[in-house]
């Protein structure tokens, strides 16, 4: 078995989608069958979106594309204005993005390896890449100390994480992160799960600590907030990479302005790259159509990418940033309008 050393090494390098252009493959990919066509379509879609002037684009994640280097694609989406608010993981915000902001990396390794080992040696696996464990207590500490730093009351995880933007700014290792980028831009970033992720380690230590009057997270205002943006917004497209809570949580505004009397549109664009199987009924992987029917989301401009996220977003975002339609866009500033509510 190799030393740690030997096995946190080759740092996952994240793809740049400013650096190629994709058009000439998505074109010739509409002209083909299967998960071809559907992915250029879900790019034309996403296309739409931007070019549509009075159109809120929401981006979802699940999953782990961020440590599997799609971080930079996350962070041109927000920095080009392609993109007005985020719904994510925890995981996928902290243990991965956060974290990377801190200076740590993700490493290149393989699934074909003693486990047991990897924790004797305190590295974690995400199929085939490495994370340093000991790098990872490093982040949930980085929480604590942001939660230490703040009044005592109950935030969002927008609000939070707008705290952990703001701490960035004058701590990153790594300036290009995603939540540092969001906090400049004042684009909303929601963790309905934040607990489920280096956040919530950070964040139990903290109240540990304090016994009482301490920071806690409010995932009842999470929704509201995003709702409050569905109310607000004329008209809203959803970008779904992966699916569960963040796909859901997102879907669900239309249904939450609904019973709290506000009658809003479904949300006119939706594309979803998943590879789950819709068969056992998971929220997470039911289709598209299938929302439409809880009246969530429209059926004319929707996609199906059925695909490992790393294989097809590349294209799909290089492809709209290649078309430049996010130069014509003006700044939603959401996290703007919450913070005055």
């Amino acid at each position: 078995m190799k030393t740690k050393k030997e096995l946190l090494f080759e740092p996952v390098k994240h793809i740049d989608i400013k650096s190629f252009d994709a058009t000439p493959i998505i074109r010739q990919m509409g002209d083909m069958s299967f998960t071809a066509r559907d992915t250029a379509r879900a790019a034309e879609i996403l296309n739409k979106m931007i070019e549509d002037k009075e159109c809120t684009v929401i981006l979802t994640l699940a999953g782990s594309t961020s440590a599997a280097g799609c971080m930079q694609i996350y962070v041109d989406l927000v920095k080009n204005n392609m993109v007005d608010a985020i719904v994510a993981t925890g995981a996928s915000i902290v243990d991965m993005d956060f974290f990377e902001a801190l200076g740590f990396k993700h490493y290149k390794g393989t699934p074909y390896v003693d486990d047991k080992k990897l924790r004797e040696l305190y590295i974690d696996r995400i199929y085939d890449t490495f994370i340093d464990e000991e790098q990872l207590q490093n982040c949930d500490a980085a929480v604590k100390k942001i939660a230490d730093s703040l009044p005592v009351k109950s935030y969002s995880s927008r609000e939070f994480i707008q705290e952990m933007g703001r701490y960035l700014v004058q701590n990153a290792k790594k300036k290009d992160s995603l939540v540092q980028t969001a906090f400049e831009n004042n684009v909303p970033i929601f963790c309905p799960a934040f607990s489920d992720s280096s956040a919530g380690f950070g964040l139990v230590m903290h109240q540990y600590e304090r016994k009482k009057n301490y920071v806690s997270i409010d995932s009842v205002k999470d929704l509201r907030e995003l709702t409050e943006i569905k109310m607000c917004a004329k008209t809203t497209g959803l970008f779904m990479v992966g699916g569960g809570v963040p796909k859901n949580f997102a879907q669900d505004t239309v249904v939450c302005a609904e019973v709290l009397g506000k009658k809003v549109p479904v949300h006119k664009y939706a594309v979803q790259i998943t590879v789950a199987d819709v068969r056992d009924g998971a929220c997470s992987s039911s289709t598209l159509k299938e929302a439409s029917s809880w009246g969530k989301v429209d059926t004319i401009f929707e996609q199906m990418v059925y695909a490992e996220a790393t294989s097809v977003l590349p294209l799909i975002a290089s492809y709209a940033y290649h078309a430049g339609n996010w130069k014509n866009r003006s700044r939603q500033n959401w996290n703007e309008y919450l913070n005055k509510l």
